[in-house]
Formats: C-alpha cells, structure tokens, sequence
C-alpha cells in the first residue's frame, strides 16, 4: 500500500462525521411516512399496552391452599341392610377435606364374608372349567377372588376357590343408592398468594349471614364459595343420577386472574367445571373397595365387603396476577430515585499500587444501596 495512503486512512480516523438531513418537499412520500409512524403508534399502544398490556408485569407462579368441608344427610332402606342414615361422616373420602374428594353414590355390600371355600365368579374368564384339570391347585385366579382348590363346579363351569365366601355381585344397582347427593353441598375456602407482589387473596369475601344461606348460581351469587353437587354436574354437561351410578371425575376449575393496579376487592375467581375421565367407554367411573371385620361368639373372623362408586371431585387452582412495569415505578413515581437506588446496583473500580513492578492490582467493589423510602 502506497505511503499516502496510509497517511489519509491514519487522518480518517480524526475526521468528525455528522447527519445531514433532506427535506422533501412531497406530498404522496409525506403521507407514506406519516401513515407507517400511525400504524407503528397504534401498534405499539392498541396491542402492546392495551391488548397484551405490556407495561405490566407479570406473576404465574400463584401459590394456593384449599379446604372443603361437605354437608348434607340422605335415608336409605335395603333389602341387604334395611334403613340406614348417611351423613358427611359416611359418604366422604377422604375426611380431612382436601382438595380432592370422592362422594359415595352407590355401592355394593357383602355382609357376613368368611373364608372358606365357594365358585369362582363365572364373569372371571381364569376361572372357567369343564373338568378338574382345569382348575391347578394352589393357583391364584387371574383377576379374580382366590386361590383354585382343584375343583370344577360343574353348576357354575368355574372353578372353586379358596376366599372370603360368599363372593362379590358383579353389577351395582342400576338406580343409585344415594341419588340424593346430588343436593348435597361443599363449601370450597381458596387463599391464593402472589409471591413476586406479596399479595393474597380468598374467595371468601363475607363469612356472616351471606355465607351461611347462599348457594353458588353463575348469575345471582357468582362468588358465593357453596356450591351444590348436582349443580357442578350439571355444569359440566352432564346428568348426576346416570353418573352417579358408577362414578366419574369432575373438575372443579378456580381462576384467578388479577389486575393488581385495580382495587383489592376487583380480584375474584371464576368457576368452571369440567368432566376429567373418559365416559366415552364401557370402562368409566370411579370405585373402590374397603371392609369392616368384625369377630362373632366363638372367635369366628368375618367382615362386611363394600365396593362403593361415587364422584370424585378435583379442585384445580390457576392464574397470574399482573402489576405496573419497572418503567412506570423507576421514572414516573414521586420517589422514583429512591426505587432506582433500591433496584441498582453501583459498581466502582479501586485501583491499590504493588511492591514491585506489575503488581498493581483493580479490585471491583459492589455497594448495594440502602436507602429507604
């Protein structure tokens, strides 16, 4: 490269450069212009602040404790067990009143089991025989109530088995035992926190006379926490005395979604209510087992077989809670400075001089400030 240059590009580098600015003086490429800086403003405030509120901040990580506590009594009469009163004591589970229960609404008793020796159940394919061959001793039945004796009945086809005899009905009844939970009612108390922003919330606005004598309607009483079974059925599309019959999942759905520059008392829930199990198969609902055993005179073990189907109910808890942005609270509050200290951080370099030669060292010292508002 030639020596001048070097010299001019070594000069370049001193020159000063400034904008220069042209006016055109056009209508049709003013009015392009103009048009692009609207569309850019009424982007920027239309969608961002006002569509998508950008200048908020936002909270998704809501922390959320629920209670239920369920009331309501029903009678009914059987053949098995004749009379018989229910209160909240018998027909929930599990009693501490979480966020998830389950509400019995029909079931199937086995009074007076013992063990001893009885027919399979000929609805249990492991269990069918035409001779004793089929039936290996010592075996389990696959899917079914005990342990194969060596026997084939021949008056049931099925095997005989060691169990607690005599065995289970396969079916429950076709009308639920308890269709009249369906008026039964469960006061839900929610408290959710917003820890970004320290604020909590209930939906439990008024605990007097209110509370007491209200029942949850989307129309008339949109936050009165009690709602009653057969209306959250309902809700969720569905009728309560054909699930009650063998049981089902409902979701109980709590939103919070709260505007944090509004006043306190704008943060409230909205219920929604949805059906979680799949009904769309011969395999729906919900049930369990559990018994009771009891000993007689002589010391004779027996117990009382109970497989109990009912509608479990999830309460599912979600939301965010949104706040002015940093810009708004850093620049346009009347103690802005005092925000700003509290959120920087300062950063200065002391240099400090060595013994000898190259041993002159910069320490960085980070002072947080402290001032209070």
């Amino acid at each position: 490269m030639a020596e001048g240059t070097w010299k001019s590009l070594c000069l370049s580098v001193l020159d000063y450069k400034t904008e220069k600015y042209v006016i055109a003086q056009n209508k049709k490429v003013g009015v392009l212009f103009r048009c692009i800086q609207l569309a850019v403003l009424g982007y920027i405030i239309g969608w961002v602040f006002i569509t998508k509120k950008g200048y908020q901040d936002t909270e998704d990580s809501i922390q959320s404790s629920v209670m239920t506590k369920l009331k309501g009594v029903t009678l009914t009469n059987s053949s098995t067990n004749g009379p018989r009163l229910w209160d909240a004591v018998d027909y929930v589970f599990p009693p501490q009143g979480d966020n998830v229960f389950f509400v019995i609404t029909n079931l199937i008793q086995t009074p007076d089991q013992k063990l001893g020796h009885c027919p399979e159940s000929s609805k249990v394919p492991d269990a069918r025989c035409e001779t004793d061959d089929d039936c290996n001793p010592q075996e389990a039945v696959v899917a079914g109530n005990g342990i194969k004796t060596g026997l084939c009945i021949k008056e049931t086809s099925t095997c005989e088995i060691y169990a607690w005899c005599p065995i289970e009905k396969p079916s429950p009844p076709i009308h639920p035992t308890l269709g009249k939970a369906e008026n039964f009612t469960v006061y839900i108390k929610n408290s959710v926190r917003f820890p970004k922003f320290s604020f909590s919330r209930s939906n439990v606005k008024d605990t007097g006379v209110y509370l007491k004598n209200c029942t949850y309607d989307k129309i008339n009483h949109p936050y009165c926490p009690v709602f009653r079974l057969g209306d959250i059925v309902s809700q969720a599309g569905h009728d309560f005395q054909e699930m009650a019959v063998k049981g089902g999942v409902i979701g109980i759905l709590i939103e919070w979604n709260c505007d944090l520059d509004k006043p306190y008392s704008k943060c409230i829930p909205k219920y929604s209510f949805a059906r979680l199990d799949d009904n769309s198969n011969t395999t729906s609902g919900y049930n369990f087992r559990f018994a009771k055993y009891y000993k007689n005179i002589s010391g004779e073990e027996y117990r009382t077989l109970t497989k109990v189907f009912g509608i479990r109910f999830d309460v599912l808890v979600n939301g965010k809670g949104v706040f002015f942005c940093d810009l708004v609270l850093l620049y346009m509050m009347k103690k802005s400075t005092v925000y700003r200290a509290r959120k920087f951080e300062s950063v200065k370099k002391i240099k400090t001089s060595g013994t000898g030669k190259g041993d002159g060292k910069q320490i960085t010292e980070t002072q947080k400030l402290t001032s209070e508002a």
